[in-house]
């Protein structure tokens, strides 16, 4: 049977550096308390189009873009549970629909075209795959996550990543954890989920350690190194 999750929240983006991580652990210690399943390695299968349509569409910032990715914990046998995620953002606001499935069934799903459990996510999910054409696996991302939640509030969140890796060869969970390393040796990505407003006393630490939002998108900056890539060999179709 597969698992059902639906999220609307708020995602934002910092990017620190390892010293500040320190900083913000030692701010969180009061408020915060670690996942329960501590750090994970999380792999990440995009899929776009053969023209990369979707992630050149993201990276216009409209008001409105989606994507469709696989998602594992740590590297995935065929009995995996695993996790098909359609990720919608419009104004700012972050709607995300996941499905929980073996991979062998998502791959049967997303890659040879076989039906799964009729849901409204599934029906949403076999819209999108209508919608674009050609869909296939595109980038393959993983990095090591950190994850806290707030111990008044469970939906305030707070996730660190580290070590992020990208290739585009080899695209299936299975496969390993490899690739091309996309962020500098000293800076972890940090984002912050929210339904709700961000607490006061992590605005304030913010501000007292000058730590401003970001835009980075993972898969974008991979996209971005495809491009350069292809430049080098003469092949201007995506750039």
């Amino acid at each position: 049977m597969s698992e059902q999750l639906i999220f609307k929240r708020h995602e934002i983006k910092y990017m620190i550096t390892k010293s500040q991580l320190k900083a913000v652990k030692e701010a969180m210690e009061k408020y915060m308390i670690a996942d329960e399943h501590g750090k994970n390695t999380i792999l990440s299968l995009y899929f776009d189009t053969p023209n990369y349509r979707l992630v050149r569409k993201s990276l216009e910032h409209p008001i409105y873009k989606e994507k469709l990715r696989l998602r594992s914990y740590g590297t995935a046998g065929e009995d995996t549970q695993v996790f098909i995620e359609l990720k919608k953002k419009y104004d700012s606001v972050v709607y995300k629909r996941r499905i929980g499935m073996t991979k062998h069934e998502a791959d049967d799903y997303l890659l040879r075209g076989k039906g799964c459990a009729d849901t409204q996510i599934s029906r949403e999910i076999d819209y999108f795959l209508n919608l674009y054409e050609q869909l296939r696996p595109a980038v393959l991302l993983s990095y090591e996550r950190e994850a806290f939640y707030a111990k008044d509030n469970h939906e305030f969140r707070i996730t660190f990543d580290d070590n992020i890796l990208w290739r585009d060869y080899n695209l299936s969970l299975d496969s390993g954890i490899y690739g091309m390393p996309i962020l500098e040796p000293d800076n972890i990505l940090m984002e912050i989920k929210t339904a709700d407003a961000i607490p006061l006393w992590f605005v304030q630490f913010l501000n007292d350690n000058h730590i401003y939002q970001t835009s980075f998108s993972k898969y974008g900056t991979a996209y971005a190194a495809i491009c350069s890539n292809n430049m080098n060999k003469g092949d201007y179709r995506y750039a």
